[in-house]
């Protein structure tokens, strides 16, 4: 089945967990109750192996299987955004094994190795297109500090159709939006909260970890986004603040943990996160977590 990138990735990016079994091992089959779920409400494009789905916790043999699992567990519903990054050797592989899954475009990680050049990274982008034959690639970019030259020299790289913008600074974002091609599409990559902010200044859609657990408030604030109404779409954020509250938390080093603690209170156990991840919520996040899913009738949810 055909589908709309251009109109996917200005939706929703639902960046899906990985989930483990009991002794640790990835068990990508638990993504299906999560995922009929997310399709179901309208999520535009999910995406395996982001932040969310613990990528640099993964060995590349595991983050490999996770790609083909999504791409069949999804089975033509939408299209597949597919995360590589890491060492230039392993992200040359995944971006292969992705290319092979069926995924629709590539989402590279900011490399983050602690000497990364600008021109560097064009080479490294480079070779990933190379090895994934051409794909699409969104940059997902997570420090502005390479500035705005630079960020315009990637976006005029041979198959970059986009970038997620995750630094929480839009005029920066319309800086970088202004110095690039018209045809580059600029995603808000921090999630509902900041979507309103990079909305104002010209990106479209956003990246959802929330998607994972209620896909219907993701997909309502998108909507009241593209219609222009801000008053709205603030309304339905303040509806689900304390969960990215409580992801924020420890230097954000709960982002995953309170997703996988709502998901397992919601009886989709999707097993802990790895270390250096916390795990689990402390009590205090405990009992703020489970008051917003109480409020949000989300444990009242089949498993």
């Amino acid at each position: 089945m055909a589908h709309d990138l251009d109109r996917a990735l200005t939706g929703i990016s639902g960046i899906l967990v990985t989930p483990y079994d009991a002794s640790g091992e990835i068990a990508p089959d638990r993504l299906a109750p999560i995922l009929d779920r997310a399709l179901g409400a309208g999520m535009h494009m999910p995406v395996v192996n982001g932040n969310t789905g613990e990528f640099y916790a993964l060995t590349t043999d595991e983050a490999c299987a996770m790609v083909r699992e999504v791409v069949a567990l999804v089975d033509g519903r939408a299209p597949v955004l597919g995360g590589v990054g890491r060492g230039i050797r392993d992200a040359c592989r995944l971006a292969r094994a992705s290319a092979d899954a069926g995924a629709a475009a590539l989402m590279v990680h900011q490399p983050p190795d602690p000497f990364v050049s600008p021109r560097g990274t064009v080479d490294y982008l480079e070779a990933v297109s190379d090895a994934a034959g051409g794909l699409p690639i969104m940059l997902y970019l997570r420090n502005d500090a390479i500035g705005t030259g630079a960020i315009a020299d990637l976006c005029a790289l041979r198959g970059v159709k986009g970038v997620k913008w995750a630094t929480p600074n839009p005029l920066r974002l319309a800086e970088a939006k202004a110095a690039c091609d018209a045809s580059i599409t600029w995603v808000g990559g921090l999630a509902e909260v900041w979507a309103p902010a990079f909305y104002a200044v010209g990106a479209r859609g956003f990246t959802s970890g929330l998607i994972n657990l209620w896909p219907e408030r993701s997909l309502a604030i998108h909507a009241a986004l593209e219609a222009g109404d801000y008053a709205k779409a603030n309304a339905l954020i303040d509806g689900m603040k304390a969960f990215e509250e409580i992801r924020a938390e420890e230097l954000n080093g709960t982002n995953v943990t309170g997703v996988k603690a709502a998901l397992a209170a919601m009886g989709r156990d999707c097993g802990p996160t790895r270390p250096p991840s916390a795990w689990p919520l402390t009590e205090a996040q405990d009992a703020k977590m489970r008051a917003f899913l109480a409020a949000s009738d989300l444990l009242s949810e089949p498993g």
